[in-house]
């Protein structure tokens, strides 16, 4: 019951601490918090803001799972954004260029995506172990390479319509509707009533499910995850027990990058092609994702959901004038310190209350020694 309570006072006090802050930050900005948070959670409410809730959960819930991976091997892969990026332009291209039926066309941009992610990802690695590269250092160069050369040197090279370039003919080739993710409406409207305003749930919402439990399982139940972990907490030890460090990291980065390539998916399967402004971003919100979510898989569900959740709500706080679209940024950001402030004073008072106990355990056993040649002595 008290590790319960420790585990609960973290994100509860967490939630109040943001409410706290939000609001002054609300009224010092001339807003009203009541009005903002209503209009919240009256727009929350309907079904097609749900829909969009969960379609923009999807990428940053991936983009989460793809840092935690490198953070459990105590890797910071701040590259996701690049990665993520430069996979979604080469799988739209690739898919772009063959003509197949769905049910090989989808897996083949989406195994083209996963491979050009892991593949951009492992260099970073690579540079580790072989020259001693810093990750951070390393990724962030990645991700300037990737989004300033790369891609705007092959994206030009790759237009629809070499001789306009304007807003509407910007970009890759579309893709046939054979290699397009179908919907998911169907699958929710069982539960819900139908869903208007024309929006669609994505159905890369499974594969997200499915990555998820794949990452729980492969870290809790399989001998890789077992070593990943071990790495990341100690490499010497990891290195004395036979685990080879060097390949656990190109590996980590590897499969970090791999599921870094599936983010852009959902922007592939609503636009057919490489848009002339793809949304960015993605890469760092799930970093800020994961931290909150402590790497654990479900609680980066609820992490994902509550930046989502934030980022819809910009824009019906614009539309009624309750606060400007701007004061979501800085709510994700006191919702990170709030979850560091939160979480760091949870964990001091747990290791003070272990060592109490801890100290009482030891006395009490120092205590029954004591009786106990007291006892034999007479």
């Amino acid at each position: 019951m008290r590790r319960l309570l420790f585990s609960a006072s973290a994100p509860v006090g967490a939630f109040i601490l943001t409410l706290i802050i939000s609001s002054i930050t609300l009224w010092a900005f001339g807003s009203n918090p009541f009005s903002a948070y209503g209009d919240m959670l009256d727009h929350a409410a309907k079904l097609e803001t749900q829909v969009d809730i969960l379609n923009r959960a999807t990428p940053l819930y991936l983009s989460a799972v793809a840092a935690a991976i490198g953070f459990r091997m105590n890797l910071f892969n701040i590259g996701v954004e690049g990665q993520y990026l430069f996979a979604f332009l080469i799988a739209a291209q690739v898919g772009s260029l063959v003509s197949l039926p769905g049910i090989l066309h989808i897996p083949l941009i989406m195994v083209t995506a996963m491979a050009v992610g892991a593949a951009y990802a492992g260099i970073a690695g690579v540079l580790r172990v072989t020259r001693g590269v810093n990750e951070v250092i390393s990724t962030i160069m990645l991700n300037a390479i990737a989004i300033s050369g790369f891609i705007a040197w092959l994206q030009r090279r790759w237009q629809a319509d070499q001789e306009q370039f304007t807003s509407t003919t910007l970009g890759t080739v579309p893709i046939e509707e054979s290699g397009l993710f179908p919907d998911i409406n169907g699958l929710l409207e069982i539960f819900t009533r139908e869903i208007g305003q024309g929006k669609e749930l994505t159905g890369l919402l499974l594969v997200a499910v499915a990555v998820g439990f794949a990452y729980h399982f492969l870290l809790n139940h399989m001998r890789f995850g077992f070593d990943l972990r071990a790495s990341g907490l100690n490499p010497f030890a990891a290195r004395a027990g036979g685990i080879p460090p060097k390949r656990m990291i190109v590996a980590a980065m590897c499969l970090s990058g791999a599921v870094a390539g599936l983010i852009g998916m959902v922007e592939l399967a609503e636009g057919a092609k490489f848009p002339p402004d793809p949304i960015k971003g993605l890469g760092f919100a799930g970093i800020a994702v994961a931290l909150l979510g402590r790497n654990n898989p479900f609680a980066m569900v609820l992490s994902a959901l509550l930046f989502a959740f934030l980022d819809v709500s910009a824009g019906i706080l614009q539309n009624t004038q309750a606060a400007t679209k701007e004061i979501v940024n800085i709510m994700q950001g006191i919702v990170l310190l709030a979850a560091v402030i939160a979480y760091g004073v949870s964990r001091r008072v747990q290791d003070r209350e272990e060592a109490r106990l801890t100290a009482e355990a030891l006395q009490h056993d120092d205590k029954n020694d004591k009786n106990g040649k007291i006892e034999a002595t007479t």
